[in-house]
């Protein structure tokens, strides 16, 4: 499943025209891991979750790594009262990639990106569809390639209400 993830989410990427650099690393245990792996920092490590309002309604959530997403906010952005985090099994059937491996870029459903205002203007390292591959993008280009609705959508660590 790994390789052929990975196929996709680069795929797309070049489709969307986006310059990509693909750092493959072995297993990591934490951000701050990951991110020596990618030799970035560990602010600029972005996590794609994936978010669901309703039957059959889900959306991607893109908050830097060293950030927690904070559902009041994400709330208010979408004018909903209610979001939830489908299954493991709920995440692969929707966008075909396992937990730690979701990207946006070749997910099996086209869904809504919201972005963390804090990506814009900045190199970011994603998760390229298989354990172990990340990319490192202008998070500009995300932003643009995916058509995301950009907001203040997370908090630092330990400061939610």
């Amino acid at each position: 499943m790994g390789s052929e993830g990975e196929a996709r989410a680069l795929g797309a990427l070049t489709a969307y025209g986006i310059d990509v650099e693909v750092t493959r690393h072995g297993p990591v245990s934490s951000l701050a891991e990951a991110a020596a792996a990618r030799g970035v920092a560990p602010g600029d490590i972005v996590k794609t979750l994936v978010l669901r309002r309703g039957p059959g309604d889900y959306l991607f959530v893109l908050v830097p790594g060293d950030r927690e997403f904070s559902w009041p906010k994400v709330r208010a952005v979408l004018g909903v009262n209610r979001l939830s985090m489908p299954s493991a099994a709920e995440a692969l059937e929707v966008t075909g990639y396992e937990r730690g491996t979701i990207t946006p870029f070749g997910a099996k459903t086209a869904l809504p990106v919201l972005a963390d205002a804090s990506i814009a203007g900045r190199r970011i390292s994603m998760g390229a569809g298989a354990h172990g591959v990340a990319v490192t993008v202008a998070g500009d280009d995300v932003i643009r390639a995916l058509a995301a609705m950009v907001a203040d959508l997370s908090e630092r660590p330990g400061t939610q209400p």
